[in-house]
């Protein structure tokens, strides 16, 4: 299994909005960016990911699971532009800043740090119990 962060503005997809969709999930697209939508060719049924908001929040607020590996963004029709699909699994009891990602030496090198403006990025399993653990969730 390997993990990942998926980045949304509230005001277009919130952590509510991926909630509400339950168990059907809903397809990650409108991805414009080749190193994003290449990382989900990588994604498998079953990899987990936090759920981030951007924009003001700035905050890890959840967690999703991948239910369906790539395929056509159904949002174009240009073929170069593929996404996955992902279900809310759990919401992070303490959402986690970016400011107490920044600040945490053990995510220095978080790509969330390195690059924040990617908007599908890979998070080690160091990374990921790290964050967990800050933000409160039970393993």
């Amino acid at each position: 299994m390997r993990y990942w962060l998926f980045k949304s503005e509230p005001s277009t997809w919130s952590w509510q909005n991926q909630i509400d969709k339950g168990d059907e999930g809903e397809e990650w697209d409108g991805v414009r960016n080749y190193q994003a939508r290449n990382f989900m060719r990588e994604m498998k049924k079953g990899d987990l990911g936090f759920f981030y908001h951007s924009q003001k929040e700035k905050s890890v607020v959840g967690i999703v699971e991948v239910i369906a590996e790539v395929h056509q963004d159904s949002t174009t029709d240009d073929e170069r532009w593929e996404c996955v699909d992902i279900k809310a699994v759990s919401t992070v009891p303490n959402p986690v800043s970016l400011e107490m990602i920044k600040t945490d030496p053990r995510l220095a090198e978080m790509v969330l740090v390195k690059n924040s403006r990617l908007s599908v990025q890979p998070v080690t399993e160091h990374e990921w119990q790290a964050i967990l653990s800050i933000g409160g969730v039970k393993n």
